[in-house]
């Protein structure tokens, strides 16, 4: 097949108080990782960073607000916004009053091999 299909509230939610759904699974993704996320009103995500894997991170909120606290910096963060983490960089999402949901999309640096003038 060459395509794969998915709706986000289908998936089932998993991980620490189901605030996780894996899509790449869902989809089958072989080339980056994808996971949408959903925080409540006031939770903190998992601080982590990616040394081990060496993957380089981009998170687009989609819905709500909140903070990311990247290397001890507190970025605020609302409904369109898009932030990309170094492997290195210790990253925590924290969700503000209407809570924060995202997509969080890696793959290892060096992975993806830019064409053409986009």
């Amino acid at each position: 097949m060459g395509f794969s299909v998915a709706r986000v509230d289908e998936i089932e939610p998993k991980g620490p108080g189901g605030a996780v759904r894996f899509v790449r699974r869902e989809l089958g993704v072989q080339a980056f990782g994808v996971n949408w996320f959903e925080l409540p009103a006031g939770a903190t995500g998992r601080e982590h960073d990616e040394t081990s894997s060496g993957q380089e991170e981009v998170y687009v909120v989609v819905r709500g607000d909140g903070s990311w606290r990247v290397d001890g910096e507190d970025l605020s963060v609302s409904a369109g916004t898009v932030l990309r983490v170094d492997p290195e960089s210790t990253r925590c999402p924290v969700a503000g009053p209407a809570g924060l949901t995202f997509l969080a999309i890696g793959a290892p640096c060096g992975a993806y091999e830019p064409r053409g003038p986009f």
